[in-house]
């Protein structure tokens, strides 16, 4: 080899050895939603969505008044300002569409959050404030309960529409807004 000539690696050194892919299982659809069409399929997915950032924000209200009675007295008479600043009519819409859809025997029940939130409390009282948090707590609980159930039916719904798309790509296409004029 002159000094000019440049030693280069063979293929299989300069490359590290690939792997063959693994086998990838093909998404199924499901009985569970055989009466939606593509669009209901979206809509009700879009629904479950909207429905978990209603109870995220609920979920995250009752941990803060929580907080604040465990932890601040002096927080609980500021609580009257945080309650019109944040408190909104949320959890009586949404919930009952879902439930139409697909029956809810993996969606608990869920408190009446608009009154547990507006509930006053003397904070003078330590057994009015105990039962207070003990309400919070289990309104906690639930919320998270309710919370988790949502996920897993939105999984199941975006697994759907993954075995949809799988089967026909071009339904992907669909979601994709159109130019005016385009048809």
């Amino acid at each position: 080899m002159s000094t000019t000539e440049v030693s280069r690696p063979t293929a299989s050194a300069a490359t590290p050895a690939r792997r063959a892919p693994a086998d990838r299982t093909v998404p199924e659809r499901s009985v569970e939603f055989a009466h939606l069409d593509l669009a209901g399929l979206r809509a009700y997915r879009k629904n479950l969505d909207a429905e978990e950032h209603r109870v995220s924000y609920w979920r995250r209200l009752i941990q803060a008044r929580l907080d604040l009675l465990r932890t601040n007295s002096d927080g609980l008479s500021q609580f009257d300002h945080l309650q019109g600043a944040f408190a909104e009519d949320r959890p009586a819409r949404g919930r009952t569409a879902l439930l139409t859809v697909l029956p809810d025997n993996d969606i608990p029940p869920i408190p009446d959050l608009q009154s547990l939130w507006n509930q006053a409390v003397d904070i003078n009282n330590p057994v009015a404030c105990h039962e207070l948090e003990q309400e919070l707590s289990f309104a906690e609980f639930q919320l998270s309960t309710y919370r988790q159930a949502l996920h897993r039916r939105l999984a199941r719904a975006t697994d759907e529409l993954i075995a949809r798309y799988h089967e026909d790509p071009l339904q992907c296409l669909v979601a994709l807004p159109l130019k005016a004029g385009a048809a």
